[in-house]
Order: structure tokens, then sequence, then C-alpha cells
């Protein structure tokens, strides 16, 4: 399974997302059957690595993120992952935005959805916050992608 994370500007809450992903997945020994990638929606950054307070958070957590770069979202990402997380309702409306057919919505949710389902809950942007923000983000997404990586190994194991 193909898995992509989707911020606004792919430099905080994505990123942490994609390493926290790459993560758990190593520790669930699962390494081999997916690909992990995260983008956004703002040319700002682009080409840029995360943003120094969420490269600081991952390393907290043993996650290095520092070789990551920013990409936009492009349509034909829906074509190359099976599933996309968002992170609020901002990059939901703008994944919509780009979508070809209905089909390629249904690859789309919330990421917080996996912790409380149908809920819409986003993670907060910590983008010009404090350590703090950055580390209540990281919290969410860590919680979100290992309930994730629960699914995916029981999903592995029923095969």
């Amino acid at each position: 399974m193909n898995i992509l994370f989707i911020c606004l500007g792919n430099i905080c809450r994505s990123p942490m997302a994609e390493g926290a992903m790459k993560k758990i997945l190593e520790d669930l020994h699962i390494t081999d059957l997916h690909h992990v990638d995260s983008c956004g929606f703002e040319a700002y950054h682009l080409g840029e690595p995360p943003h120094k307070m969420a490269q600081q958070t991952a390393l907290k957590h043993h996650i290095d993120i520092s070789a990551q770069r920013q990409r936009l979202f492009s349509p034909i990402d829906f074509d190359n992952f099976d599933r996309i997380f968002v992170m609020d309702s901002n990059n939901y409306k703008l994944v919509n935005q780009q979508k070809r057919t209905e089909e390629d919505m249904k690859k789309v949710d919330y990421l917080y959805n996996m912790i409380n389902p149908t809920q819409n809950t986003p993670i907060p942007d910590p983008w010009g916050g404090t350590t703090k923000d950055f580390e209540h983000a990281f919290d969410m997404i860590w919680k979100a992608c290992l309930k994730l990586g629960q699914n995916l190994l029981n999903q592995q194991s029923t095969q």
C-alpha cells in the first residue's frame, strides 16, 4: 500500500507524518510492503527540507526527517497512492479541487480519523508556534500513524 500525507506547506505536519509512518512500519517489520511520502500545496519552500522545529521534534522521537524535501501535490498522486491523508479541512478542500473523478476522493481521509473515525478532527498546524505546538501535532500524528500501522499489520496477517 502506498500512503501519502498532505499538509499546506509540506514542511511541518506531513513530513513528521511521513517520518513517523516510516518508523512505525519499520518497527512493525512491514517496510517492504509500503511506500510513504508527503507533499503540500504552497510552493514557498519548494525543494527545501522540513522546518527546523519539525526536524527537532522528530529527532526527539528518534526520527530523522532532514533528507525530506518539500514537493507539491499533483493529480497524478491519485494514481500513485492507495491512501491519502490530509491534516485539516483546508487540505481536504484543496485535494478535492484537484480530483479528476469522485473515485479519487475515495482514497482521501483526515489522518486523525484513524483515532476518531468520521470526526474530521484537524491536526493543528504548528508553523509559527512553539516547541509545545510541534510536540502536540507530533503526538496526534504519532497516535494516528500507529493506529494505521496496526491496521496494516492486521490486514497483512489475515491475507
